[in-house]
């Protein structure tokens, strides 16, 4: 008999690795997204990938397809971020945190490169339009059920990568995995490569400490092999402390020049060297986006359902302090993974075995995530604090 798929929700980094996981292994699945497309909205800032992230990437990809992932990759130069006062544009080092992983460079790549990479060969099971809202249990499976009711195909696992508003973390978990609003807002922009000559290369932060409402500050990253390339655009991530950065009528889905405007009112009074990345932003690209983090006691325990998994931001969601949440989200793909090549397809016990791994280095990230938090963003998690 032909095996039953594995139902993914969600065509997010880690659904999509585990998706090529599975490709690999000959195991049938079938992915569902909500949005129309991969590039229907805003894919938010670069991601720097650790050790452990691309040793999971490596893992699964195979030593072929994974040579093509690490060519797409930038590499920069230095150990940790170069700090900048953002008013008198004086220069100072860091010594927070280390971001090497490989060859002694710090390696990133763009969210949405790296979801088209994730997704080659994977083409013909990736369906869209389809918005995963919960799970019903059969007799010897499981169907994905969509928000306009309608039903999958009867798979033999259901796993959810579908980020930290996925209702099916919440249905199988029987609502104790919670996610927090932190208060702390950020804007991701874009700017032309020329737009960053004057730092030269490496991984800045530039630190706004003179702004009224408390703490302001951007990270980004120049890459050498891109800085001299006119048709590529660097990436500026913006953070602000729990009230600097104010959505209008807060909402925070706004997209475009909206918030290109609020970036650049907020960095009027910076140094010069500074202000091309705000001047000559492609406004379009420009989101904003809310600092969010899970139970940061870590993954909690409940019953588990050998049919349901979870992966990525469903299970575990990070605040970007850190930069680990999406190599934790690769590390899940690649467990999974090797647990149903290993089985040769769903087995009883795959998602045990899975879940009792996953909490242990899952949990260890969301108490350093948000543990630099604290620190960087100046937020708390109490009884007083919203969830989302």
């Amino acid at each position: 008999m032909a095996q039953k798929p594995v139902l993914i929700s969600g065509a997010g980094l880690a659904s999509l690795l585990l998706a090529q996981s599975l490709l690999r292994s000959k195991i049938p699945f079938q992915i569902f997204e909500r949005d129309a497309s991969l590039s229907f909205r805003g894919q938010g800032y670069r991601l720097r990938l650790s050790s452990e992230g691309l040793d999971a990437i490596e893992a699964v990809l195979g030593p072929s397809a994974f040579q093509r992932f690490w060519d797409r990759c930038g590499k920069t130069g230095g150990s940790g971020f170069v700090g900048f006062d953002a008013i008198t544009g004086v220069s100072y080092e860091e010594k927070t945190e280390s971001l090497g992983s490989r060859d002694g460079k710090i390696v990133g790549i763009a969210r949405g490169e790296m979801r088209r990479l994730f997704l080659e060969g994977c083409e013909e099971f990736l369906h869209f339009n389809k918005h995963v809202k919960g799970y019903e249990l059969t007799e010897d499976g499981v169907r994905a059920v969509f928000a306009d009711g309608s039903k999958s195909v009867e798979g033999s696992l259901l796993v959810a990568g579908d980020g930290l508003k996925s209702t099916i973390a919440k249905q199988v978990s029987g609502g104790r995995l919670k996610v927090y609003d932190l208060g702390a807002r950020g804007i991701h922009g874009q700017a032309p490569t020329s737009a960053f000559k004057s730092l030269g290369e490496g991984v800045f932060r530039v630190v706004d400490t003179a702004n009224p409402d408390g703490r302001l500050s951007i990270i980004t990253n120049v890459r050498p092999n891109d800085m001299d390339d006119e048709n590529v655009e660097f990436g500026w991530t913006m953070i602000g402390i729990p009230g600097v950065i104010k959505a209008p009528n807060d909402d925070y889905t706004i997209v475009g020049k909206g918030a290109a405007d609020i970036a650049k009112s907020l960095t009027k009074d910076w140094n010069p060297r500074f202000k091309p990345l705000f001047d000559q932003m492609n406004e379009h690209e420009a989101a904003f986006w809310k600092i969010t983090c899970s139970t940061p006691t870590g993954v909690p325990e409940w019953p588990n359902e050998p049919r349901v998994g979870l992966i990525g931001d469903a299970v575990h969601s990070m605040t970007p302090a850190g930069g680990i949440g999406a190599n934790t989200a690769v590390r899940d793909s690649a467990l999974l993974g090797r647990l149903l090549h290993e089985a040769g397809g769903y087995a009883p016990g795959v998602t045990a075995e899975y879940e009792k791994e996953m909490r242990v280095y899952g949990s260890e990230a969301v108490k350093s995530s948000y543990g630099m938090a604290t620190k960087a963003f100046s937020v708390q998690i109490d009884d007083s604090t919203p969830t989302i």
